[in-house]
């Protein structure tokens, strides 16, 4: 903790002279910062620290409006010394304890106005208060602070914040930090950057107008002398939590808008599974019923050979294309469900007669026809021999079987921890090439033999080598596209360049470079990429991850970010963000979404699912919350 009463060396008048000026501006400073919160409390602002303090009344008051409690009763109007002094030791006990350390400084010295001390207090208070929801000691929240300075002025050429003094005097740092979140209230390329004063008074008339941004400092404070760092860090400390709060605003508006993207995508696929499934279903029995009135029953060889040439055909083009078609819709059901359980979202069942189950029963179907064609042209051909019929055939089925049961265990899996399973399958097909070696030896000794029929399968050596390259091709893409599952779940939005500036910060707060973090340094860290925490749940995430990993390592602190950043899209996730567009209403209105600044296909497509349950004013009202009940 810092120490607010060490004796200062006198060099000089001039050192003097602006140690006086230091402490003159902290004063104001410090006074208007006590006010805003003297304001909140409905109390009248003080005049002066020495006077107003002076009897402990203010001081507890204000106490009790930053600890959010009542300190008991107390002397409201003392005149006595004995009953300031029990003021004054009420608002300082309860100062510590809030594990505020105060050194060298008693009742008395408020009570005789030693303003030296009482600056080095409520700088305590400030710490405490204000900044120290980025650092409890104060050291990591100033270059935490100072760090967040940096990064959002870094685009801007002029501005080079390299700490809490002299880089404010030009009031371009200011612009920046408004400009950078709020480009609609200033136009920063237009300043006239030497007009330093100018730029100081837009910027604090800017923050205080639009920003609720209390003008804690004089333009004279910033421009005309050395600016006193702990009245300009107090300042810049409220832009910090002013924009952190911008920050989560759009952050819910980017999980809505995810979501919606999310849900689009899968109505569009589910679309196209129905509708693809609907051709292939119309083809499949439209060539059963062109079977089915064709009789074979009295036909030349000749005939018989022209049939079984069209039969060789359709298998060759039309049969293809469709068990190309089948394995693809196959895949896309499985996707879609993988894609709607990997984000906890309901099952989906297809319109009747379109379940991947319909389609193998007709599939079925299908291939008893072939098998009965094939039959019916076979049995106009009797010059092929049995046993090369039977051998060829006991290869090909069981071939044929081997690949059937490896797509069926395929296709059943549909989540993202079936990575494991998916790669065995990926191993039995090892040996499937030398079996369809062995296929082809097998059909190449019918045709030396004029073998060209063959009642005990509709399979060639073709037909399998096609449906044996299919299934290596979707065993490879099912694990490409599980792996790819598993990483857009858990680093949906997590960018390269936010990995580097994730193991930048955690480098910079490793000081004494032990690959970990200690909990100022953790805080600090946080907060300087603008994620802030009351101690007591900084205590708490502190202490899980210690328990997790042992200490707060990097992959621990990489990870803890994933965690806060990273958009899982989970109900509760889903609901808080709808909650925080709709200003915690249970609907939400078009211009709610507007608001938000969601892309405006996201609002149309809002538009269509959610259910609308009346009118506000001529803004339709959308019920957001059956509609997330339904989907999940």
């Amino acid at each position: 903790m810092h120490r607010y009463s060490q004796s200062l060396n006198v060099t000089s008048p001039a050192t003097d002279s602006l140690e006086a000026r230091s402490r003159d501006m902290q004063e104001r400073t410090f006074c208007k910062w006590l006010n805003t919160k003297l304001e909140e409390g409905g109390y009248p602002p003080m005049g002066s620290l020495v006077k107003d303090l002076s009897d402990g009344v203010r001081l507890i008051q204000l106490m009790e409006i930053m600890g959010d409690v009542s300190l008991g009763r107390y002397n409201k109007n003392p005149r006595m010394r004995v009953q300031k002094a029990e003021n004054v030791n009420l608002a300082l006990e309860f100062i510590t304890s809030r594990g505020v350390k105060l050194t060298n400084i008693g009742p008395e010295d408020i009570i005789d106005g030693n303003l030296k001390l009482i600056l080095g207090m409520i700088w305590t208070l400030i710490l405490r208060f204000t900044i120290a929801d980025i650092s409890e000691e104060g050291v990591s929240a100033k270059e935490g602070l100072l760090l967040w300075c940096q990064r959002k002025t870094a685009p801007y050429k002029e501005v080079d914040v390299q700490d809490f003094t002299y880089s404010w005097q030009d009031g371009l740092a200011l612009c920046a930090l408004i400009h950078c979140h709020r480009p609609d209230l200033l136009d920063y390329n237009t300043l006239d950057k030497t007009d330093r004063h100018g730029n100081t008074r837009l910027a604090f008339r800017v923050a205080q107008e639009h920003l609720g941004i209390p003008q804690l400092l004089e333009v004279e404070d910033l421009c005309d002398n050395k600016p006193d760092e702990r009245s300009v860090m107090t300042y810049i400390a409220s832009f910090f939590h002013a924009f952190s709060s911008m920050d989560q605003a759009e952050t819910v508006g980017r999980r809505v808008e995810k979501f919606a993207e999310l849900m689009q995508s899968v109505w569009l696929s589910k679309n196209d599974y129905e509708r693809r499934a609907k051709i292939l279903l119309e083809a499949v029995r439209n060539v059963q019923a062109e079977w089915s009135a064709t009789s074979l029953a009295g036909i030349s060889y000749t005939e018989a050979r022209a049939a079984a040439s069209a039969f060789a055909t359709y298998k060759a083009t039309e049969k293809r294309t469709w068990v190309t078609e089948k394995q693809e819709l196959g895949t896309l059901y499985s996707n879609i469900q993988t894609r709607l359980r990997t984000y906890g979202l309901r099952e989906w069942v297809p319109a009747a007669g379109f379940l991947p189950q319909d389609i193998d029963a007709e599939w079925a179907r299908l291939e008893g026809a072939e098998a009965t064609r094939s039959r019916a042209i076979n049995a106009q051909i009797r010059e092929i021999k049995e046993t090369l019929r039977k051998a060829f055939a006991n290869l090909a089925n069981d071939f044929e079987r081997r690949l059937r049961k490896i797509s069926s265990e395929l296709a059943s899996l549909d989540g993202p921890l079936e990575q494991a399973t998916a790669k065995a399958i990926q191993s039995r097909l090892a040996p499937l090439p030398e079996h369809l070696a062995e296929v082809a030896r097998a059909e190449e000794a019918c045709a030396a033999a004029n073998v060209e029929e063959n009642d005990y399968t509709v399979f060639t050596h073709s037909d399998l080598a096609f449906e044996h390259g299919l299934v290596l091709q979707n065993v490879a893409k099912k694990i490409a596209f599980i792996d790819n599952q598993v990483v857009s779940r858990n680093m949906t939005n997590l960018t390269p360049a936010q990995l580097e500036q994730f193991e930048s910060t955690f480098r910079y707060f490793d000081r004494d470079e032990t690959n970990t973090l200690q909990l100022a340094e953790l805080a600090g860290a946080l907060a300087s990429l603008g994620i802030v925490y009351s101690d007591s749940d900084m205590d708490i995430i502190y202490d899980q991850i210690s328990q997790e990993y042992g200490a707060v390592t990097y992959e621990a602190f990489i990870n803890l970010l994933v965690d806060i950043t990273e958009d899982q899209t989970t109900p509760a996730q889903l609901r808080e963000a709808f909650r925080g567009i709709a200003m915690d209403k249970p609907i939400v209105t078009e211009l709610d979404l507007r608001m938000a600044v969601l892309p405006a296909a996201t609002i149309d497509y809002l538009r269509q699912v959610m259910p609308q349950v009346g009118m506000d004013g001529d803004e339709p009202v959308y019920d957001y919350e059956a509609w997330l009940d339904n989907v999940f």
